[in-house]
């Protein structure tokens, strides 16, 4: 009866941990929207991190957020380093391509609440008077990560966040072209 009690917590533990780690380590989470504007125009609030803290979904998490930017104003080589509450974390991203009107590619360094490095993208794709914005977000998990997924729906709460972001770039782009 003992061995019973014990070695039944032990087996699903277990059974737990093999289940977590067949789950896919590869993951990409991706939001699109139109912005009515030239390329250009979003493009502008993403390539620079000064101006993509305006749009932020997670700028609005933690207002007293430490932000430390180092690099160039925009473009390659533009870094962000950062220092919050437990919802917004530690971590860093750095701008690794830069292709006007086309393509923002950054590094994520997530120091807290978890270590990860993780790549994002911003494509801007011209759809007649609009251009569609597409965020996405690509990396591997540790088992960790997919043991957390098989309690939260990743993709949706992730998903979430960008759309809150882009509609913010949407408002911000479509009331500002000219900035």
């Amino acid at each position: 009866m003992l061995w019973t009690i014990l070695l039944v917590p032990a087996f699903l533990a277990i059974a737990f941990l093999v289940v977590a780690a067949l789950q896919p380590a590869d993951f990409r989470y991706e939001r699109h929207l139109a912005i009515a504007t030239p390329a250009s125009v979003p493009f502008g609030w993403v390539n620079d991190l000064h101006r993509f803290q305006k749009w932020s979904p997670w700028a609005r998490i933690d207002p007293a957020v430490k932000n430390t930017f180092t690099g160039p104003a925009a473009g390659v080589g533009a870094a962000l380093a950062w220092d919050g509450n437990s919802k917004v974390g530690a971590g860093s991203m750095t701008i690794t391509e830069s292709r006007p009107s086309d393509l923002v590619r950054l590094r994520l360094d997530f120091l807290r609440p978890f270590r990860a490095t993780h790549t994002a993208e911003f494509t801007f794709r011209a759809e007649g008077t609009q251009t569609l914005v597409s965020w996405s977000m690509t990396g591997r998990n540790n088992i960790p990560a997919k043991a957390f997924g098989l309690f939260v729906n990743l993709d949706r709460m992730v998903g979430r966040d960008f759309e809150k972001g882009l509609a913010s770039l949407k408002a911000l782009a479509e009331s500002r072209p000219d900035n």
